[in-house]
């Protein structure tokens, strides 16, 4: 029989963190944070990593386990980590809750999803020769070639940008084209039985508590907390950790070349933008079960996951 893994998605500020540390107080669980942010050390505010007044004793894996100057860390390296913290949890005989609204990630965790694309060292060596001399030029080539990608890479993240290319001129296909089809991308390989849970609300309500949340961050010390990484000679152009929403907006504020007020707008919108991608990437899998949480307590919809759990629904 296949152990139960209980997995909480959704856009960002509609309230998985809350419900996930309750819903585990009461079902013995732990949770797997599925969030490319919260991996790395010290970027707490901006990935609104959960506090530990916020976790209420409930351990949490995958938080705090990647230096934030490690470009090396990856969707498979994450896997083999996610994994590796389900089957300890299983076997203390808890509940293993993953949470988080990175969809690659959570993804990369129950799907047969394959990591590997063909490459060239002549091609990319080529490819970055290019970049090196305009950069610019090179990723509006990637925006002609594959724009999925290219709203998803900053400009100046060499690796992907270049890698992206590579993959286009050696098949012919977008890079983001590998893994589009549902079938292949999303066919589970069935070690694990999943539970998927979705919270969502409307597109107003949610853009509200987007902006609530930046507000509440810049509140909380955001400026501070990406400036302390710049001080340090750290960037969006060489930490590619820092090309995150909210670090990589406040280093223009850093660097003067734009206000901090004209940078909090950018954050909300680069924010409900990035919560847009989210949705239409989780509602593509139609096991997903959603509920509204500023329509249904948190008490009901646990009542509902408790059933769906125990194979009622």
């Amino acid at each position: 029989m296949k152990s139960t893994v209980l997995c909480i998605v959704g856009p960002t500020a509609c309230g998985k963190t809350a419900l996930s540390v309750a819903f585990a107080k009461c079902h013995a669980g732990e949770i797997v944070s599925a969030d490319a942010v919260a991996v790395y050390r010290g970027l707490d505010i901006g990935s609104a990593k959960p506090t530990e007044e916020e976790r209420q004793g409930i351990p949490h894996h995958l938080i705090d386990c990647v230096d934030v100057t490690d470009d090396s860390f990856t969707v498979s390296s994450f896997r083999t980590l996610a994994r590796e913290a389900i089957d300890g949890i299983l076997s203390r005989n808890k509940l293993p809750i993953i949470v988080g609204g990175s969809g690659l990630y959570l993804d990369a965790i129950f799907s047969d999803m394959r990591f590997s694309a063909p490459s060239d060292p002549d091609i990319r060596a080529k490819i970055e020769d290019a970049y090196g001399k305009d950069s610019t030029a090179v990723f509006e080539a990637l925006r002609a070639a594959d724009p999925i990608t290219a709203e998803r890479v900053h400009p100046n993240d060499k690796k992907r940008v270049v890698r992206a290319l590579e993959v286009f001129e050696m098949t012919g296909k977008p890079f983001s084209a590998l893994n589009r089809d549902f079938e292949t991308a999303q066919k589970e390989d069935e070690t694990y039985r999943v539970i998927r849970i979705g919270l969502n609300t409307d597109r107003r309500t949610l853009y509200a508590r987007i902006n609530e949340r930046v507000d509440r961050m810049i509140d909380q010390g955001l400026c501070k907390e990406a400036f302390s990484f710049f001080d340090k000679g750290l960037t969006p152009e060489n930490c590619r950790a820092l090309q995150s929403i909210g670090y990589a907006q406040l280093y223009d504020v850093y660097t003067g070349a734009e206000t901090a007020e004209k940078a909090i707008e950018r954050i909300k919108l680069d924010t409900r933008h990035f919560a847009k991608r989210q949705i239409t990437w989780f509602k593509r899998n139609a096991n997903t079960a959603w509920f509204d949480p500023t329509i249904l307590s948190a008490d009901d919809i646990m009542q509902h996951i408790t059933e769906f759990l125990n194979g009622n629904q």
